[in-house]
């Protein structure tokens, strides 16, 4: 969001600079050809359905990340610790504190019994469909990033033709052109500030969610085989990046040695 609002900012402040109006941007047949002709590329392309779920990927692109490898990471070292002291059965009682649906899953399955390549299997599957699902959202709104300026170039075309319609009239040729160029100008805005990093954050956002899936079914494989917690917490430290790593062995050490771990409360 703060990236979009740069964006804009950036634009207004140029028209300022330039002793032009930004309320010049309010023109009605550029707003026609470029938003309303993107969108109808958009729904022929993709279909009304998912062009409606548009709004929610625009929450997703332009919010917060609210995944947390850490966190997710100290839950299942806790995990391993109370599976290798009390069974994998014990961990039935602790999976109403499991928040993802995805771990959640995974758990439930070893604690039912499953083969290993079973539980590999099924939660690779729902990776796959996640990451097939994000991908058409991002590839929705890069087509959206394309189609807005050829509408643009469009807009400018059509009002350079009415202008050409106006020779007889100089004093209208000056504003004929003007709007004819901004059409142009809204779509290519539009593209780069908005559609096209919408399509590059989604593939962001997707990325860190299927990583957090990874080291989630890393972690659920290795409970099973009945590792040693601080195996596991090798293992899920190699999907965390260094710096939140640094932080989180910094907060450690400045917490007191006697404080109990999730599993441990939950116990």
């Amino acid at each position: 969001m703060i990236g979009v609002i740069v964006g804009v900012v950036a634009v207004i402040l140029t028209f300022i600079l330039k002793g032009v109006s930004p309320t010049i941007l309010i023109n009605l047949p550029s707003i026609m050809i470029v938003l309303v002709g993107t969108l109808g590329a958009t729904i022929a392309s993709f279909g009304l359905g998912e062009v409606k779920k548009a709004p929610a990927l625009l929450r997703i692109a332009l919010g917060r990340s609210h995944v947390d490898l850490v966190g997710a990471r100290d839950l299942l070292v806790g995990f391993a610790e109370r599976a290798r002291r009390d069974g994998l059965l014990a961990l039935e009682a602790d999976l109403d504190r499991v928040s993802d649906p995805f771990l959640r899953r995974g758990l439930q399955m070893i604690i039912d019994g499953l083969e290993p390549e079973t539980v590999e299997t099924v939660l690779e599957l729902d990776t796959a469909a996640l990451r097939e699902r994000h991908a058409h959202g991002a590839t929705m709104f890069q087509m959206m990033a394309g189609y807005a300026p050829t509408f643009g170039i469009l807009g400018a075309v059509m009002g350079l033709i009415a202008v050409m319609a106006h020779l007889s009239e100089p004093e209208k040729l000056g504003t004929g052109i003007q709007v004819a160029f901004i059409a142009t100008l809204m779509a290519v805005g539009i593209a780069n500030i908005l559609f096209m990093p919408v399509a590059v954050a989604l593939r962001g956002r997707s990325a860190e969610e299927v990583r957090a899936r990874e080291m989630a079914l890393t972690g659920i494989l290795a409970i099973q085989a009945g590792d040693n917690p601080r195996i596991v917490a090798q293992k899920l430290d190699s999907f965390i990046p260094p710096k939140l790593l640094a932080a989180r062995r910094a907060d450690q050490r400045a917490q007191p040695a006697t404080a109990p771990r999730p599993a441990e409360e939950a116990a």
